[in-house]
């Protein structure tokens, strides 16, 4: 089969100025404008003269372009196309809110963290945002590596990161997260920090999980708060800011010798089986798992150090299948506290 003709011009134009390709917005800008969006900005962000004027309004200019699907400011034209105008108040073209953007620092990078929060427990109490938070909550911790390619970008330098399953070394920024969950909801972002790329996993970690259990409370979690993080946040000042806050804690420990003896203390009558719904793949070894044995003692941690504390320690064990030693137990993860 072959075409008949040459190939010919062909122009796709959207020129009915009464068409609406976001109708979607409507609802999600008034539920922005009844938490009070632009006035939770403009109250914790200090302004300069000229590219940060009115940062409530930029803002949440911003926010409709992002939920409009726009990833780059040259997208944020999306709120001017056809009949967007007549919907919408206050839109911005997208170089004035590239360079509302680019007049950020890292000061007014907290002032915005902070007006974000403030959004959180303002959403939380119009909306089912948490169900079932005032019984129990989590908060969640972790620190993510995204890639950045501009060589002037502030903050940009070289990270650890694995894709493809192999470790590797990227230029980016290392922003730390914290979210909140409940049984019964998805989790939204409670905290963050942007920080360099070269920045440890738990560089500023005890005061962003010292925000996020605020922000958690602030939004209804009037019950049971449990933190959790993986081996690189599990450290003295994170478990003291957990107990200072008196919430309970699931921590990740890294191993080392006197962790080591611990777990070869406990005898085999304390493990107990138990089966996995789906099976899970062990990062060590690449071979799926669908049963392990766990067992409980008792572990104190940061022994020499101020944040001293004596808590459980729940062990998870499988036995690693290898033609050589098929029986071998294996211990995955090594171990992780949890505050009783």
């Amino acid at each position: 089969m072959r075409l008949l003709h040459g190939r010919r011009g062909v122009d796709a134009v959207f020129d009915d100025p009464n068409l609406v390709s976001c109708a979607g917005l409507v609802p999600v800008m008034r539920l922005a404008e009844q938490v009070d969006l632009a006035g939770l900005v403009a109250r914790r962000v200090r302004p300069d003269l000229s590219t940060g004027a009115n940062a409530g309004g930029k803002a949440a200019a911003i926010v409709a372009g992002m939920a409009a699907g726009a990833d780059s400011i040259t997208d944020l034209d999306v709120l001017r196309h056809g009949g967007m105008g007549a919907l919408f108040d206050g839109v911005y073209a997208p170089s004035t809110l590239g360079s509302f953007l680019r007049f950020f620092t890292w000061g007014h990078t907290l002032q915005l963290e902070a007006a974000a929060r403030d959004l959180l427990a303002a959403l939380a109490a119009r909306t089912p945002l948490l169900p079932g938070a005032g019984t129990l909550a989590y908060v969640d911790v972790d620190s993510l590596l995204r890639r950045v390619y501009g060589h002037a970008k502030q903050g940009a330098a070289f990270g650890h990161a694995k894709v493809g399953g192999y470790n590797v070394r990227l230029r980016g920024l290392s922003p730390l997260v914290a979210a909140i969950s409940t049984p019964q909801a998805a989790p939204v972002v409670a905290a963050t920090r942007l920080r360099g790329g070269n920045a440890g996993s738990a560089r500023a970690a005890a005061s962003l999980v010292k925000q996020a259990i605020s922000t958690a409370r602030a939004c209804g979690a009037t019950g049971q708060i449990l933190v959790r993080a993986d081996s690189a946040f599990g450290s003295g000042p994170v478990v003291s800011a957990c107990r200072k806050a008196g919430v309970n804690f699931s921590v990740t420990l890294q191993a080392n010798p006197k962790l080591r003896a611990a777990i070869d203390d406990i005898g085999e009558s304390a493990w107990t089986p138990v089966r996995y719904p789906g099976a899970v793949q062990d990062d060590d070894t690449g071979q799926w798992i669908s049963d392990a044995e766990v067992a409980e003692t008792v572990y104190t941690a940061f022994e020499t150090s101020s944040h001293k504390i004596t808590a459980r320690l729940v062990v998870r064990r499988v036995r690693e299948k290898t033609r050589h030693q098929p029986d071998r137990k294996n211990y995955s993860p090594p171990g992780a506290t949890t505050r009783s």
